[in-house]
């Protein structure tokens, strides 16, 4: 019931959700990509101007690293990142005829990609039952009290068996903002938190 009630709480706070400017699965997976270890206000306009820039699969495939480099060098690891965009956009081209894979399985194959890249692709762009567990999520998750874990593989298996699947793909956007606005990684707004009279408080 308590999962319920924080699940339905954040829900009320953000009705609209967690929206994504596109939700195409080859942009969803290049700026989740972009995003790791990078804040959402800097990903999202660096992931708008290397679109602008290389539109396609094709596109991107076909681009000079150092030409990348320079587009998103505001995300941390611009290098690396540069070069895993390069190397993804080549291998969905080859081995997937341009068209994102839409399996867990096929997506962990690519450069770079890990679960919580993988899931927001799949949630976002396929629309699938899939919980993204970023830091947002795997905080918050135990900071609440709704799960007790060390990584954020193991929140994610927590989360499957006490959230309603019809909300895995919704709890990652609903955390994100949650996390971004109230219940910050330091400083939290418990004085101001919908959460106040349940949680736990757990530091």
């Amino acid at each position: 019931m308590y999962v319920k009630d924080v699940v339905s709480r954040l829900k009320q706070l953000y009705p609209e959700g967690y929206f994504h400017i596109n939700r195409d699965p080859f942009y969803l997976l290049i700026s989740t990509v972009l995003s790791q270890r990078t804040r959402d206000d800097v990903t999202i306009p660096t992931t708008q101007k290397l679109f602008s820039v290389f539109g396609t699969v094709q596109e991107m495939a076909e681009a000079d690293a150092e030409e990348i480099q320079e587009l998103i060098k505001n995300v941390g690891f611009y290098r690396v990142k540069a070069q895993r965009i390069i190397d993804i956009s080549r291998i969905v081209l080859r081995d997937y005829g341009g068209v994102v894979p839409d399996s867990m399985d096929e997506l962990l194959k690519l450069p770079g990609v890990g679960r919580k890249t993988a899931n927001c692709v799949l949630g976002y762009g396929f629309e699938q039952d899939v919980i993204a567990v970023d830091t947002h999520v795997h905080r918050i998750s135990n900071r609440m009290g709704l799960v007790k874990t060390y990584d954020p593989d193991e929140t994610e298996k927590e989360l499957e068996k006490v959230v309603s699947r019809q909300d895995w793909k919704d709890i990652n956007g609903l955390m994100v903002l949650f996390g971004q606005n109230v219940c910050r990684p330091v400083g939290p707004k418990c004085g101001e938190c919908i959460m106040e009279d349940i949680c736990p408080k757990i530091r």
